[in-house]
């Protein structure tokens, strides 16, 4: 009889001591499980990756650079409809549940074992543990870590609960999920889906975005939009049933048709730029750049950019149809590789342009190739091309420093130059004529080569010469030849924009540069540059050679591009200089006015002739030129974009002449001062370093002498 009572109190004792002790064992397991989980302090510093953003320099949104594109946007300044359209189909029970909702779970369970899909039972606030905190260990396909990671996400979802109200938490879970594309957020993916702010959404746009997290690429619309209507239609059905949206209004929006295509542009507005951004911030930011949400201003105008494409695309078209033209056109070479064809080897005419502010050296437009996903070189910042006569200017330089002025003659006849291998170097102009003696304004104007070839070897020598390239921006090596003077040193494109400027800028270069400042995710200025500017020549240099760059433009080989093909009017003063390398290889412009300087080439990447018979830069690339510049100070009539109409600059005031020129009237074929014995018409106001001005006049002689000099070197 003592033995049949103590057993069923020993079996009872025994059973409480298990139960004890496995409840024990839960509760340790559920105590340490979590021991690398965040604590409540990270929690509420959790920041979510976001992308950084490039903005123009009048704050336009460029382009998105990071992981994960993502643009939190806060809940109070999102309709009503979008929180109850999350909540209607993700967790009806949000705002009663302490983060875990255990009927939800229970049904879950149920579903599991019974076959039937009765919906996850995760909330709102474990699915955004779960998105937050995926880093902390949780793994996917091992049965134990599974089981592992759904109690460190249920620990984790009770810490969010504590630590946030649930409209905070409400918030940083539409914020932070994923909506298919690599679309994170919901700013991001309503600007994508419906190109609209998420504060501008309709109730069926809201439906479709709340719709599409669960699986975003079963529910993408893009991808399977059956999929997406109809499970769009199911949160709209169960807002309806929740009460949050009137019944009679089901029926309108079921009706809205779902998006099929993205609604924003994948196309960037300046890649070359962009990438050019990209990796001056990631050498400074690193990693930062990609997951911070650091905000980037860049010097970029957006419709500045817009008008150097347009141009330059009438640039290339215009080479690929003149005669001679053999190359593969750009068109072929696309629809060569659409069809299959490896057309790695095959050549296609390529061109770069840009364009800033030449006083302190903000880069306004920039493009680096023909298309950027066919060819990712920045033609602009990389390239290596020869410089053809757009070196001229620094031999020029280097002899109105030296205090020859632009009156000083020359005489165009054949030069023979033996060279190191024991061979004979016979220059010849492009032309192929000599035109017996010049001043060197005329030699420049005309693009004489054999004017600057002795101008650089007799007169000022080949050292001056590229020490003053090498001061002014020109990086690259300059060898000590006579073939120098007319262009045979290669360059870096951006070097030579950046060597006009000291021409533009008072004998100041400065440093191309494509960023404003950079802020944090706060709009703190985390970095601030400064143009680089340095003073390297005398103003008063600088004021001579811009004059006589003037006369290239205005009587010389940019004239009729500029001023008649273009039809940049003559109220926009400028100046410049074309660039022609041998066979028509290389063709530039380089040109600036008292407010914005450009640089143009065209050319192939293999370097060959762009077409027989011979590309020139006032042929070719001045023309883009001078449209680029009349878009930016007249508009653009014909531009179906209406902002394009309108003028980007106002026409800016002529360059002054400063203190200390000393000007003259001159006879420009002598470079003697004027007088009644000389021809009016050869009359003109020349600039002057002091006491280089000249003091003879003119006479009968003197013009009757030139005009015969004149004729005999024309033969």
């Amino acid at each position: 009889m003592i033995k049949m009572l103590w057993r069923p109190r020993l079996y009872a004792f025994s059973g409480l001591l298990l139960f004890g002790a496995g409840a024990g064992v839960a509760w340790g397991t559920w105590k340490n499980i979590c021991s690398d989980c965040p604590s409540i302090a990270q929690i509420r510093t959790f920041e979510p990756e976001q992308t950084s953003k490039l903005y123009s320099h009048d704050g336009r949104l460029l382009a998105e650079i990071g992981i994960e594109r993502r643009t939190p946007v806060s809940i109070n300044a999102l309709p009503d409809y979008v929180r109850q359209a999350f909540v209607a189909v993700e967790d009806k029970r949000f705002y009663e549940h302490p983060g875990i909702d255990v009927r939800g779970i229970a049904r879950a369970v149920v579903g599991v074992l019974t076959g039937q899909n009765r919906g996850g039972g995760s909330t709102i606030t474990q699915q955004l543990a779960r998105n937050m905190f995926d880093q902390i260990g949780f793994e996917r396909r091992v049965f134990w870590k599974l089981i592992a990671r759904k109690l460190k996400e249920l620990q984790v979802a009770l810490a969010l609960e504590r630590a946030y109200t649930k409209e905070q938490i409400l918030e940083a879970y539409i914020n932070e999920i994923n909506y298919g594309h690599g679309w994170w957020g919901i700013q991001t993916a309503a600007r994508n889906y419906f190109a609209k702010n998420a504060s501008e959404l309709n109730p069926a746009e809201v439906a479709l975005l709340a719709a599409i997290p669960n699986l975003p690429a079963f529910y993408s619309p893009l991808l399977r939009p059956d999929n997406a209507k109809r499970r769009r239609d199911l949160v709209l059905r169960r807002m309806v049933e929740q009460g949050y949206l009137p019944a009679e209004d089901l029926k309108r929006y079921t009706l809205t048709p779902i998006p099929t295509e993205r609604a924003v542009a994948d196309g960037s507005i300046a890649p070359y730029f962009e990438e050019w951004v990209r990796q001056i911030l990631d050498d400074r930011f690193g990693s930062k750049l990609y997951t911070s949400g650091l905000k980037v201003y860049t010097t970029l105008d957006v419709r500045m950019q817009r008008a150097a494409e347009i141009s330059m695309q009438e640039g290339w078209e215009r080479i690929e149809a003149r005669p001679g033209f053999e190359h593969l056109t750009f068109q072929e070479h696309q629809d060569s590789l659409a069809a299959g064809v490896d057309m790695s080897e095959l050549n296609y005419v390529q061109g770069l342009f840009v364009s800033l502010d030449p006083w302190t050296g903000s880069v306004r437009a920039m493009i680096g190739g023909r298309d950027f996903q066919v060819s990712k070189f920045n033609r602009a910042t990389q390239a290596l091309r020869q410089a053809g006569s757009g070196f001229k200017p620094f031999v020029y330089t280097a002899a109105i420093a030296s205090r020859i002025p632009p009156t000083f003659v020359v005489v165009d006849a054949p030069v023979v130059t033996m060279q190191v291998d024991g061979t004979e170097w016979r220059p010849s102009n492009f032309s192929e004529r000599f035109e017996g003696p010049m001043t060197i304004r005329t030699g420049l104007m005309k693009s004489q080569n054999i004017i600057a070839i002795k101008l650089a070897t007799e007169e000022v020598g080949l050292e001056s010469v590229a020490q003053t390239a090498r001061r002014m921006g020109i990086r690259s090596e300059i060898e000590r030849y006579p073939s120098t003077a007319i262009g045979a040193a290669e360059v870096i494109p951006i070097q030579m924009a950046e060597a006009y400027s000291t021409f533009a800028n008072q004998g100041t270069k400065v440093r191309p540069f494509p960023i404003l400042r950079v802020e944090d995710a706060q709009g703190r200025i985390i970095w601030d540059p400064q143009p680089e500017r340095t003073q390297v020549l005398d103003p008063l240099v600088t004021r001579i050679m811009t004059s006589m760059l003037q006369g290239v433009v205005d009587g010389g080989t940019g004239n009729i591009a500029i001023r008649i093909v273009a039809g940049l009017n003559r109220e926009v003063v400028a100046a410049g200089k074309t660039g022609t390398t041998n066979d028509g290889t290389d063709v530039w412009f380089n040109g600036f006015t008292p407010n914005l300087l450009a640089t143009v080439w065209f050319g192939l990447d293999l370097p060959q002739s762009i077409r027989r018979g011979g590309a020139t830069g006032g042929g070719d690339a001045a023309p883009v030129w001078g449209n680029f510049m009349r878009r930016v100070y007249y508009g653009d009539p014909e531009a179906l974009d209406e902002e394009m109409r309108e003028p980007v600059l106002p026409v800016p005031e002529p360059w002054p002449v400063p203190d200390g020129i000393v000007t003259r009237l001159i006879d420009k074929t002598t470079g003697k001062l004027a007088s009644q014995w000389c021809p009016q018409e050869d009359q003109m106001m020349e600039l002057f370093l002091p006491g280089t001005e000249p003091t003879n006049y003119c006479d009968r002689d003197d013009s009757r002498i030139f005009r015969a000099l004149e004729d005999i070197g024309g033969n």
